[in-house]
């Protein structure tokens, strides 16, 4: 069996079209230890076989502890539905990119034909890699959203699940009639949670992403919106997992939490909108 380092060695070498420097926007070139463009900024693989980016360490609240957990609801099939309905959107050869991908559970369980090809970005270098374990066949690197190391017409799916936009960098790296899909949590969306985190405040306790989905339809006007509502019964093995995989559990009181864990949810309602924009 390749080593991590080995398989991205050969992933670059096969795709290294696909990259572009973040510091002077030249085509990069596959090297043994990873990627140099024309103007010599390299970029060498770690011993994990991923790239690093950024141009200085970023610290995120985002760490194993929140990372771990999310990654077993993910597996759990906590977000099957919403998973199932994406997958109908992949096409066979198609090269996607996950953004803000986290540990990699979403684009591991999104993928399967080995025809196509997969990058994973995300800004916190712990969940990268967590997602060199994944079993999908991916790339994965540390990168800043606003500066994606990626070159024009690059992708034919854009995946943006739970995570920040730029319909900017969007834009430039899907190949025309490529798709950007979005997915944001709706209303009621870890309904249970939020109240039993601050049963006392309503205001945190509602919830409205209305503003993010304005702004996407007002980039592409003819996109489709598709809601997705369920309920999901949590297995008692990881109900304590539900209270820490969210940045929920950041604000709330301690006194609270103490009593969640004591008496953890047995239910949670995952709510979202998928957008979905075609790229002409």
């Amino acid at each position: 069996m390749l080593k991590k380092i080995d398989r991205a060695r050969l992933f670059l070498q096969a795709h290294q079209e696909m990259f572009a420097c973040p510091i002077c926007h030249k085509r990069f070139f596959a090297t043994d230890n990873g990627l140099v463009c024309a103007n010599r900024h390299r970029f060498d693989l770690s011993k994990k076989g991923t790239l690093f980016f950024l141009d200085h360490a970023v610290k995120t609240e985002y760490d194993q502890g929140m990372f771990l957990p999310r990654q077993r609801m993910i597996q759990s099939g906590m977000y099957q539905p919403v998973l199932s309905l994406i997958k109908e959107q992949l096409h066979v050869n198609d090269t996607v990119l996950d953004v803000g991908c986290g540990e990699g559970s979403f684009l591991n369980q999104l993928i399967t034909e080995t025809t196509q090809t997969a990058i994973g970005f995300d800004i916190a270098k712990e969940g990268i890699n967590l997602a060199t374990n994944q079993p999908v066949s991916a790339f994965w690197c540390v990168a800043d959203l606003t500066n994606l190391p990626f070159a024009d017409l690059s992708f034919e799916t854009v995946l943006n699940i739970f995570s920040p936009s730029n319909y900017e960098e969007f834009n430039r790296i899907l190949k025309k009639g490529g798709q950007l899909i979005k997915v944001v949590p709706a209303e009621n969306y870890l309904k249970e949670l939020r109240m039993a985190f601050y049963p006392d405040d309503p205001a945190k306790q509602q919830y409205s992403n209305q503003r993010v989905v304005d702004k996407f339809m007002a980039h592409y006007p003819s996109a489709a919106r598709q809601r997705v509502t369920h309920v999901f019964a949590i297995p008692e093995a990881l109900q304590q997992d539900l209270l820490a995989m969210s940045p929920l559990e950041w604000g709330a009181d301690e006194a609270q939490k103490a009593a969640l864990r004591k008496a953890p949810l047995t239910q949670i309602t995952v709510d979202v909108d998928i957008l979905i924009a075609k790229i002409y």
